[in-house]
């Protein structure tokens, strides 16, 4: 494995944080500097350090749901001394990842780790991200139809940042989505995409001239923000980890399938640290149901194993079956 993709994927280093401390020369390998992030390292043998301190190959990693706020930025510093996701934080979180961003006026779930190969696989997924949505105007004919079979832009500039160079942006046909309220003056909707593009909901209904005005996460791959308080942290619940579990593996199985093969396996998971309650619940997820080709195996292995009394319960979050199912395959 390279030395950069090591330390990402064992530390809460991101691929560039570890290019950056590679070059200046504070990571060392089998107790000698290394300033190559491109060097091999075996998982198993290598000795890998960051300044002094050693990075152990590990599968252990802790997932969190927090309610960011209206008015905080999804990032560590910022130059205009605005407020941070991490100034609301306890400390200990200091160091967590968030999942995807959610830009300065949108509130809601937030997931965040301390381990970048679970937020890089989460934010790269096809999961279902369920959104409360407010416009200026009503929902018309046409704006149904871009839900149902996507849209194709040329110009995506309406309802980006000003500061943003991304300029065509392609839409998925959304999963679902239900009208709450339809007016001239504003109105409401929930909508269910697999997609975390910049400002992706702002720039769909920009380009029907439909503001944004109100914006808000509620679940993220069947993790439900439901009623966590603004500005406050949960940790996982038992089958919430099971899930997160269950996709890393098929994740991670898959990524080993792409990969050339070597002479050595990656380290298993401990599958001891999921039985014990007494433990801070280590992740998340289940992936959306029409996630793509390639999960259908999964998602079946997945739903033989739901409860009864889980797939009772999903009629209560989200109103599913009140959803528009705007294609085949659609969750329902």
């Amino acid at each position: 494995m390279r030395l950069n993709k090591f330390i990402a994927h064992y530390s809460s280093y991101s691929r560039r944080e570890a290019d950056k401390a590679i070059e200046a020369g504070y990571v060392k390998v089998d107790g000698e500097v290394e300033i190559n992030p491109a060097t091999s390292v075996d998982e198993k043998y290598s000795k890998v350090s960051i300044s002094g301190k050693k990075v152990m190959p590990t599968e252990q990693y802790t997932v969190i749901a927090y309610n960011k706020e209206k008015g905080e930025l999804v990032t560590k510093t910022d130059p205009k001394g605005r407020k941070t996701i991490y100034d609301t934080l306890p400390s200990k979180y200091k160091h967590y990842i968030p999942i995807g961003r959610l830009d300065y006026a949108t509130e809601g779930l937030l997931l965040m780790t301390d381990a970048s190969r679970v937020a890089t696989a989460l934010m790269t997924s096809s999961m279902e991200r369920v959104y409360r949505v407010k416009v200026k105007g009503e929902i018309t004919e046409a704006i149904e139809t871009a839900m149902k079979n996507g849209l194709e832009l040329e110009d995506a500039s309406l309802g980006a940042h000003e500061l943003s160079d991304i300029g065509s942006m392609n839409f998925a046909p959304f999963y679902a989505y239900k009208i709450i309220k339809n007016s001239p003056m504003y109105s409401i909707l929930k909508i269910a995409i697999g997609e975390g593009q910049n400002r992706e909901v702002r720039r769909f209904f920009g380009h029907f001239d439909r503001e944004v005005v109100d914006l808000k996460r509620l679940s993220f791959g069947g993790i439900e923000l439901n009623n966590l308080p603004n500005g406050k942290v949960r940790f996982l619940t038992r089958s919430e980890y099971g899930h997160l579990y269950e996709f890393m593996k098929h994740h991670e199985r898959e990524e080993k399938e792409k990969a050339p093969k070597t002479g050595s396996k990656p380290p298993k998971f401990d599958k001891k640290e999921s039985k014990s309650d007494e433990r801070e619940p280590k992740a998340y997820a289940k992936p959306h149901e029409t996630a793509g080709k390639e999960h259908k195996s999964y998602i079946k292995e997945l739903k033989n194993k739901d409860s009864k009394s889980k797939e009772t319960n999903k009629k209560d979050k989200y109103g599913k079956k009140e959803l528009k199912n705007p294609k085949k395959g659609a969750r329902k």
